[in-house]
């Protein structure tokens, strides 16, 4: 045996050399720090000089037109989602769009208002719409829609309290819909200050699948009854899914035959044509924009069919034009909707950063994950200021943005003008939209996530883990509530983690013939065994959990449980030592004698330990006692293929006793040869 000298790296560990060092280099102030800073804040500066005006300008100009007619419709379809009036969800995607502009990193995704933050959004505000008691009032939309004044929303709901008039079940509902938006981006800007970016990495692509799928069966639920024109209380809390489908076979007598002929009618339209611009975007320069053709024709029909007034059905209303004047959110809100706040600012986030990084690698370009949460963050704060709902990026929305040309962030700013254009001179048309079409809207869009259900066979012979995770987040997103079902989604597939290296593989070792090379017995034939040696792996780090797996595995391995078969030669030694004092006969001695010299079969036992990542204070441990039990049998236990991490884990621990650190070998042919 040639024993490697390995020359450990010196380490330095000064810490207050480093806390100086740190302090020095943020706190100090130079020209090219602060221009740094600046143009890392605002990447725009970066990018928008170097922009190639004949190169990228056809393609950001169209593909921000398209996209910002795709998303006028869809607007006012999700704001209708968050217990909004239409108007909020334009402002939103306007605001989303020049923000992110200025902020963003990606130069693909399409940042704007999104069907499940929205059904986050939305329930909170009815909770909180119930507990201040507005749903007590008769509500005093449809008066103000037919007289087509307007509310004024930069009044605080808090003066219910003081008679105050002017402010509205709908103003109220802004209002709380925007603090949650302003608090959700402070929570935005505050990971990525403190450069948490990480945490997006326990959101694994699974999880999210499934969280989005199941709130999609959650959003169909609440928009089910506008396909039917039913007024019924929206259900909220745990359960909600389940009380909604009751309430509604419960009324379903009362339902709008006008409003479910409209549903029906652009069901039959929406759902072909989408399916057609799918199957065709090859060949198609751009997506037909369907979902506004029919909202003008439904407007159309609406209008000059006076469906409100001969058929009762529920409309739109009056949505004004132009901006409203700035107003902070509601402060007296913030303990109330701070817990709500936080699976809202985690889900936006982190469908914003995959998505970004996902468009970056396609592309060839790199994002910054923490500058990501600085944009998103801050496409929430500023806008909550101006009645907006929580933004976040869209799958949808970024691939046409994506086929149709897209090069920059300059698209989204033609989306923002579109929307703009939108604001100040058309949105009053859609006066007498009927509400069951924008239900429809949002239904149509939510085909994608409700199709993942034909990839599960796909993803079951990938990775079963990975499947139940899916599964089990979506029923307890649908089933439960969105805010738990992502909770259990990530607790689940921690554990599954954990239980990943609670009960790992761990197969004995054979050797490939004419080589140093040792691969599982059980995966693989025409493996070699030397005599008397047995090479066990462990592929897990080796800690407090699964601590009695690795010693109860490698028993069942090898065959040989030393405290047994030590046990077991104390009794019969303990027998033998009787017999001859009562001279019983020779029987029983020869057995006895039999007992205490029965060969095991092997000498030595090697453990690769390639696959343990560290150790812990448990695993140094049960190290110690396998080594100490297997010795008083006789049988040696050598280490392999530890890394730095464990060797240093193991020396600090005093595995070795004083002269026996030459026993941990850098390969596992090494040890055997040693053996």
């Amino acid at each position: 045996h040639h024993r490697m000298f390995l020359e450990p790296q010196e380490r330095k560990r000064n810490v207050k050399a480093l806390v100086v060092q740190q302090a020095k280099k943020t706190c100090s102030c130079t020209p090219a720090k602060v221009k740094d800073c600046v143009f890392s804040l605002l990447p725009v500066l970066q990018w928008l000089p170097k922009y190639k005006l004949k190169e990228y300008l056809l393609g950001d100009i169209m593909s921000g037109l398209i996209v910002g007619v795709l998303l006028v419709p869809q607007s006012i379809a999700y704001s209708l989602l968050a217990g909004q009036d239409p108007i909020y969800g334009l402002y939103t995607s306007f605001f989303a769009s020049i923000i992110y502009f200025i902020f963003g990193t990606s130069r693909h995704i399409s940042v704007g208002i999104f069907g499940v933050l929205c059904l986050m959004v939305g329930q909170v505000v009815d909770r909180e719409v119930q507990r201040a008691g507005y749903d007590l009032e008769p509500a005093a939309l449809s008066v103000h829609a037919d007289t087509g004044t307007y509310i004024n929303t930069t009044i605080s709901p808090v003066n219910q309290t003081s008679r105050q008039p002017f402010c509205d079940k709908s103003c109220y509902a802004i209002t709380v819909g925007a603090t949650i938006t302003f608090i959700a981006g402070v929570y935005q800007v505050a990971m990525g200050f403190f450069q948490v970016g990480f945490v997006s990495v326990y959101l694994s692509d699974s999880l999210l699948s499934g969280f989005v799928t199941g709130a999609s069966f959650t959003i169909l639920t609440s928009q089910a009854k506008y396909l039917l024109g039913l007024d019924i209380p929206r259900s909220s809390g745990i359960g909600s899914l389940v009380t909604t489908w009751i309430n509604i076979f419960r009324n379903i007598h009362k339902t709008n035959i006008c409003d479910l002929i409209t549903s029906f009618l652009c069901l039959l339209v929406l759902v072909p044509s989408k399916e057609l611009n799918e199957r065709f975007k090859s060949r198609l320069k751009a997506p037909i924009p369907v979902e506004l053709a029919v909202i003008v024709v439904a407007t159309l029909a609406s209008h000059f069919g006076k469906l409100r007034e001969n058929y009762g059905s529920s409309i739109a209303g009056h949505i004004p034009t132009g901006f409203l004047p700035p107003h902070p959110p509601d402060w007296s809100l913030i303990p109330s909707v701070a817990l709500d706040a936080l699976p809202i600012a985690i889900i936006g986030f982190a469908i914003t950063v995959s998505l970004s990084e996902m468009f970056a690698k396609k592309h060839g370009y790199t994002v910054r994950a923490n500058q990501e949460m600085y944009a998103i963050g801050f496409c929430n704060i500023v806008p909550s200021f101006f009645h907006c709902l929580t933004t976040s990026a869209a799958l949808a929305k970024t691939l046409v943005k994506e086929s149709t040309g897209c090069r920059t962030q300059v698209s989204g700013m033609m989306t923002g003008l579109v929307i703009l254009l939108v604001l100040l001179v058309i949105a009053p048309l859609f006066y007498s939209l009927q509400k069951c079409v924008l239900a429809v809207i949002t239904i149509v869009n939510l085909r994608g996530a409700l199709r993942k259900f034909k990839d599960l066979p796909k993803m079951w012979h990938l990775s079963k883990v990975d499947t139940v995770i899916w599964l089990v987040t979506m029923a307890s997103s649908a089933l439960i509530s969105t805010e738990i079902g992502l909770l259990v989604g990530v607790c689940f597939s921690m554990l599954c983690v954990i239980f990943r290296t609670q009960r790992p593989e761990a197969p004995l070792l054979g050797w490939v013939a004419e080589s140093e090379t040792y691969e599982s017995l059980s995966a693989y034939k025409n493996l070699q065994t030397k005599p008397g040696i047995m090479v066990f792996r462990f592929e897990a780090p080796l800690y407090y959990i699964n601590k009695e797996c690795f010693k109860s595995t490698l028993y069942k391995q090898t065959g040989v449980n030393p405290v047994w078969v030590k046990a077991a030669k104390e009794k019969a030694a303990k027998r033998m030592l009787r017999g001859k004092e009562v001279d019983s006969g020779g029987n029983q001695t020869s057995i006895s004698v039999e007992l205490v010299s029965e060969p095991l079969g092997f000498h030595t036992i090697v453990i690769d330990c390639c696959a343990m990542q560290f150790l812990d204070t448990a695993g140094i441990r049960t190290l110690k006692e396998v080594c100490k039990d297997y010795g008083e049998i006789d049988v040696q236990v050598l280490l392999a293929q530890c890394n730095p991490s464990v060797r240093s884990s193991l020396i600090r621990g005093e595995f070795f006793k004083e002269g026996e650190d030459h026993l941990l070998f850098h390969s596992v042919h090494q040890a055997v040869d040693f053996a």
